[in-house]
């Protein structure tokens, strides 16, 4: 009979625990379309971003003070770069999410894990796998379908809106990776000055006339439930997913960190139809689940490219040495 040592029966159990942390996040994620939904109009999307971060921004700069003011002139700089564009993503998914449905804006915003791997490729001047390239075109299909559940239509007008948010999220990975000044910088207070930057882009918006209501005349509107929206937002979706990744990420492997994340359309999908009574018709079905096999599909034809690009330099060496032209993808 094969003994199992404790301290192995322990590690499986040690990484579930780490693991439903991040699963959580995914499912709080997956809700936050649904919630920005249920809170916000086209005349309050600025008023509630604003409020959204304000509530939050105090927390993560008295946690972080003594790393904030460790930073750089540069790091700054370029960590207030990276909240202009994070700004405009939020700008482009909250717009879009009160044009369309919580299903396709969770849906729709997925596409980054296929957008981030071709523009890659695409800087890297490095052809796609044939696995991955597939795996996108299935995602594509996906997204036309999910759009036209209740018959071929023009695509909405959120519905366009999500799609730049998810361009503009692959921006924003390609500049957190390429911007060198931000490589070094300490996890908390970039994320605390990317959203310093995007809170001060939200308060000038709000303070210039026709952009919809002032924060404090939102505030004075909302009720209990959407005051419970907003600390929904505010506090599970942010402050508690941010700190989650950083205690996952210490404790598990990023690459099982970021497998948990990816479900995150899934559950945008269960809440939108679930908890938000809507409707998706057969072809909105068959495009949900084309989108959800193309991004599980496509991270993994991009995960062994990955994992060469992080191997150390003496593990890669014997390759190189031998003489072996190594595919790319």
């Amino acid at each position: 009979m094969t003994v199992i040592s404790p301290a192995l029966e322990a590690a499986p159990r040690r990484a579930w625990l780490a693991d439903l942390p991040v699963l959580a996040v995914a499912v709080v994620w997956g809700g936050s379309y649904l919630a920005a939904k249920g809170i916000t109009t086209s005349h309050t999307v600025i008023a509630v971003l604003v409020l959204r971060f304000a509530l939050v921004l105090p927390v993560l700069v008295v946690a972080g003070w003594s790393r904030l003011r460790a930073l750089s002139g540069a790091q700054l700089r370029s960590a207030g770069l990276l909240g202009l564009v994070l700004g405009g993503i939020f700008l482009l998914e909250t717009y879009g999410v009160v044009h369309t449905s919580a299903t396709n804006a969770g849906l729709i915003i997925s596409l980054t894990m296929i957008f981030t791997p071709l523009a890659e490729a695409t800087m890297r001047r490095q052809a796609p796998s044939t696995g991955f390239l597939g795996a996108a075109a299935l995602s594509v299909a996906g997204v036309v379908l999910l759009t036209q559940g209740a018959g071929f239509t023009a695509p909405s007008l959120g519905d366009l809106l999500i799609l730049g948010a998810a361009l503009a999220r692959t921006l924003h990975v390609l500049l957190m990776a390429r911007v060198e000044a931000v490589q070094d910088a300490d996890a908390l207070s970039l994320t605390t000055v990317q959203l310093g930057g995007a809170v001060l882009v939200f308060a000038l918006l709000a303070a210039v006339p026709g952009t919809g209501a002032s924060p404090w005349a939102a505030a004075a509107d909302f009720g209990a439930a959407e005051w419970a929206g907003l600390a929904f937002l505010s506090v599970f979706c942010t402050l508690f997913a941010f700190f989650v990744q950083m205690w996952a990420v210490r404790r598990t492997s990023p690459s099982r960190v970021s497998l948990l994340l990816g479900t995150e359309p899934l559950w945008a999908a269960v809440a939108g139809i679930a908890v938000g009574g809507e409707h998706l018709g057969p072809l909105g079905y068959a495009g949900a689940a084309l989108v959800l096999a193309g991004t599980a599909w496509g991270r993994r034809a991009v995960a062994p490219a990955v994992q060469r690009a992080r191997r150390p330099a003496a593990q890669r060496a014997p390759e190189h040495l031998s003489g072996k032209r190594r595919s790319h993808g």
